[in-house]
């Protein structure tokens, strides 16, 4: 499957559509597909919060591509995602910190393992920040009631 084919641009869409979804969405009635033949099928309330994360991103103007969690990427692609230099992302996955598997000579990993490092990466930078702040603070170099530039 392509990225084209996983990829759902707003602007493919009428507005008015978006907006009528979204009208709907917060019906009492239980969510459903209704097939071509009129067999309905109630949606299981995961797909459904899935559904209205998509519309409302979709109304916002953003485009959305939906994946697998085992769809692999190149390195560069997968750097790319991760905000980071392709030869950053090799030394990470060289140190075991981002699984891997080779195809041939070529390294790839997978969305999962991608979104598992980067989870644990904004935790650590998050403690980080939050140790700094506390060391500041102690050091009296934070003022809480600071209101910016007086002069």
């Amino acid at each position: 499957m392509t990225t084209q084919e996983n990829r759902l641009d707003p602007s493919q869409l009428d507005p008015a559509e978006l907006d009528r979804l979204m009208a709907l969405i917060g019906r009492e009635e239980r969510p459903a597909l209704i097939g071509r033949e009129g067999v309905r099928i109630d949606l299981p309330e995961p797909i459904f919060h899935v559904l209205v994360s998509l519309v409302r991103q979709m109304r916002e103007g953003r485009a959305v591509v939906l994946m697998p969690e085992d769809e692999t990427f190149t390195t560069q692609a997968a750097a790319s995602f991760l905000g980071v230099s392709r030869q950053h992302l090799v030394d990470l996955m060289e140190k075991g910190e981002i699984p891997h598997h080779r195809v041939g000579t070529h390294r790839r990993v997978t969305l999962k393992d991608l979104l598992v490092y980067q989870k644990v990466r904004d935790v650590k930078r998050r403690e980080a920040l939050g140790g700094l702040f506390r060391k500041l603070k102690d050091e009296g170099y934070y003022e809480s009631d600071y209101k910016g530039n007086a002069g």
